[in-house]
């Protein structure tokens, strides 16, 4: 298979930190056929009948030059109806998810209003972009070399005398005729996605550029109902390895075995790192001298979030009875009877603020486009959410000047350990 391989390994890389390529067009473009011809495989099912793609659906690949990717195959663009709606306004969200946008425009009927209008939201926020004209194997007119592309917005260079096949460009967009269903220029697509890419941000590691190889740093795990059964969520694992491959030690303990832990050992750790619903338990087991801090706020730092969400974290000060708060989750999951989200953290604030807020939910890719009616959004650490993802809802909040803070640092806020638990960085 050319470029792409299905990645079922189980060192596969996590979904959060691959590019996500989504594909949108109206209905019967070819979005699900070019998938398939993408990867060489009949993954996304394809028919005549209108609107087969009811939902969107993420598949992992591995596409080279770019490497591990997550292709997003959404409904049409000109779905109608009640639920059709709904389909376009969950396509339509998929952009906060997507790094690279191919736009499927059916070639036999040219550029449309909805594909006129994606195309906008697309430009709006600033996602490198390839069009794919498909079907050019069905117009007669595109055997010969053509004279130019249609008019595009954003495209005035789209390369007036260019061959079917080959693309006009700038700096991150690009147009290109193909076809889907016969493979014709699949691979000069696939050349242009390596290509067109997003700009990478320099980011801060997770925690290894605060430690010294061979320091040892102690990880505290609460094992409890709301841990996922036989294995550990995503920032510990990534926390552990960004530690391992700097050759630090790690030790991992549960925060009722923490304050024996310290007493036994020989040599004094470099910090401690908690999850954040334990966190006035270990702050009040880790003598002063010894850094701490949390998995959420060690990524908000990677992540170049930070000082947002700790200057968020202070409205928690502010909080008068009938403030509305949401609180937001990027992943789906089956909620315990003492769910953080749900139940923990709206008792805490009750209990901080002596006031009784309004609270509102949302999980997975739901996030309101207007937060006028918050006073302060509560987001988890988003490790499930890819980077571009995390970055939107926070520049939502603060275009909408909607103070934001993650669970982890309102903790901290609220148990009067937030300043120890951002001393470590040199940013505060």
């Amino acid at each position: 298979m050319k470029g792409f391989e299905t990645d079922m390994s189980l060192n596969s890389t996590p979904s959060s930190d691959r590019l996500h390529i989504g594909i949108f067009g109206k209905r019967n473009a070819g979005k699900s056929s070019l998938i398939n011809a993408l990867t060489g495989q009949n993954l996304a099912i394809v028919s005549d009948i209108k609107g087969t793609t009811t939902d969107p659906v993420l598949k992992s690949m591995e596409l080279l030059p770019l490497g591990p990717v997550v292709l997003i195959d959404t409904p049409g663009l000109d779905d109608h109806g009640p639920l059709g709606e709904l389909r376009i306004q969950k396509t339509y969200q998929m952009l906060n998810k997507t790094d690279i946008a191919v736009l499927v425009v059916d070639g036999s009927i040219g550029m449309t209003a909805e594909d006129l209008a994606l195309l906008e939201q697309i430009q709006k926020k600033q996602i490198p972009y390839v069009i794919a004209f498909n079907k050019c194997d069905l117009c007669p007119h595109q055997k010969e070399p053509a004279k130019s592309f249609p008019d595009i917005p954003g495209l005035s260079s789209a390369a007036p005398e260019t061959k079917i096949g080959a693309t006009g460009n700038t700096k991150n967009q690009a147009v290109v005729s193909i076809s889907a269903s016969s493979m014709l220029h699949i691979d000069t697509l696939k050349e242009i996605l390596g290509s067109v890419h997003p700009r990478e941000e320099a980011k801060l590691p997770i925690v290894s550029d605060l430690i010294s190889p061979t320091d040892l740093v102690i990880l505290v795990i609460p094992i409890d109902a709301s841990a996922p059964k036989g294995r550990l969520i995503l920032p510990q694992q990534q926390t552990i390895r960004d530690i391992l491959d700097h050759h630090g030690r790690v030790l991992c303990v549960q925060d009722t075995e923490l304050r024996q832990t310290l007493e036994t050992l020989s040599v004094r750790p470099r910090m401690v790192i908690t999850d954040s619903q334990a966190f006035a338990q270990v702050a009040a087991q880790t003598p002063e001298d010894i850094p701490l801090t949390s998995f959420s706020i060690l990524f908000a730092r990677h992540k170049g979030n930070l000082a947002t969400v700790v200057n968020g974290a202070h409205t928690l000060r502010s909080i008068s009875s009938g403030d509305q708060i949401l609180i937001s989750e990027g992943c789906t999951h089956h909620r315990q009877c003492e769910d953080i989200g749900t139940v923990k953290l709206p008792r805490l604030i009750r209990s901080y603020t002596n006031c009784e807020p309004e609270f509102h939910f949302t999980s997975g890719t739901e996030f309101p486009a207007d937060l006028s009616p918050y006073k302060l959004i509560i987001h988890c650490g988003g490790c499930m959410l890819n980077e571009r993802e995390m970055k939107y809802r926070i520049a939502c909040a603060e275009d909408q000047k909607i103070p934001i803070t993650n669970y982890g640092i309102a903790i901290a806020q609220m148990r009067g350990i937030l300043d120890r638990s951002i001393e470590l960085f040199d940013t505060f």
